[in-house]
């Protein structure tokens, strides 16, 4: 495959992918965001790898336009560290947001290709901390990849990314996750301050 026509044949992919997106998930995903804003709860971002930095940008998303308080473990390199050197991987996310005292106030936003899976023991901090959700009664939302995982088992509103092809699962589950995440925060009902460059004249 030449270099245009693997270009032309990804951007055909994205396209396809943009319309099988289910606005209906997306919109009790609103919901839920709103809901959460309205009893001043908070909204803590979890990824890995990718999905890790999906977070971080969220954060700054969610608190600047939407006016949400949120947060991310990957943001404090220190304390998520010194977590993972002492009380071990599977644990880092669920012992952080119990540092956090997670409450049913709150809501777990995942950004994930696979979205967990305890039986093969892969992204179990993921599969950790949304068992924690669930048991505190916190929201659980999510944008992943493949079947969903764990945490389309488990969530409240959860957009699974289709598989358009199996050599590009990642790069299109996670290129969908930023766009998803920028359509809620720019969302009219969700968007309570203006963007800079929108509000400029």
């Amino acid at each position: 495959m030449t270099t245009s026509d693997y270009t032309a044949a990804y951007l055909a992919e994205v396209r396809e992918l943009a319309a099988q997106i289910d606005p209906a998930v997306i919109d009790r995903m609103i919901e839920l965001l709103l809901a959460i804003r309205a009893q001043d709860g908070r909204v803590f971002f979890l990824g890995v790898g990718g999905g890790a930095g999906h977070a971080g940008h969220a954060v700054n998303d969610f608190r600047k336009i939407a006016g949400i308080e949120c947060y991310a473990p990957t943001d404090n390199v220190s304390e998520l560290t010194a977590r993972i050197n002492d009380d071990g991987w599977d644990s880092c996310y669920a012992n952080w947001l119990r540092g956090s005292h997670l409450s049913a106030r709150d809501g777990v936003f995942v950004f994930s290709v696979g979205g967990g899976n305890p039986q093969r023991r892969i992204s179990m901090n993921l599969v950790a901390s949304l068992a924690l959700a669930r048991q505190v009664g916190a929201r659980i939302l999510g944008v992943v990849g493949r079947d969903g995982g764990y945490t389309a088992q488990v969530a409240d509103a959860c957009l699974i990314i289709p598989t358009i092809s199996a050599a590009t699962v990642t790069p299109h589950t996670e290129e969908f996750q930023a766009v998803i995440w920028h359509l809620l925060v720019s969302h009219p009902r969700l968007r309570s301050n203006e963007m800079k460059w929108e509000s400029a004249t």
